[in-house]
């Protein structure tokens, strides 16, 4: 597992953490009681730092997945041209 398989993971739980205080804070708002304090609305906003995160680690795959196909294709291109090198000697 790479580094960016892990910051999905963590931004999947950090936004289920916030849909949580999401779901939590808008309760009492839909059934007429006292709301919550201030903290638990900053706290549903962890939904957007959950997705960012899990946003970069989509980029940062994505990047290494290039990174790991250049060097292949540069790796298949030395070695045809080292191949037909020494084919050519003949």
């Amino acid at each position: 597992m790479n580094s960016g398989d892990r910051l999905v993971r963590v931004g999947g739980i950090v936004f289920v953490v916030g849909a949580v205080a999401t779901l939590v804070t808008v309760a009492p708002l839909l059934l007429g009681t006292t709301p919550f304090p201030v903290y638990m609305f900053c706290l549903s906003m962890l939904m957007g730092v959950g997705f960012l995160i899990a946003a970069a680690g989509v980029l940062t795959s994505a990047a290494a997945g290039r990174r790991e196909a250049r060097a292949a294709r540069e790796a298949a291109a030395a070695q045809a041209a080292s191949g037909s090198g020494v084919g050519a000697v003949r």
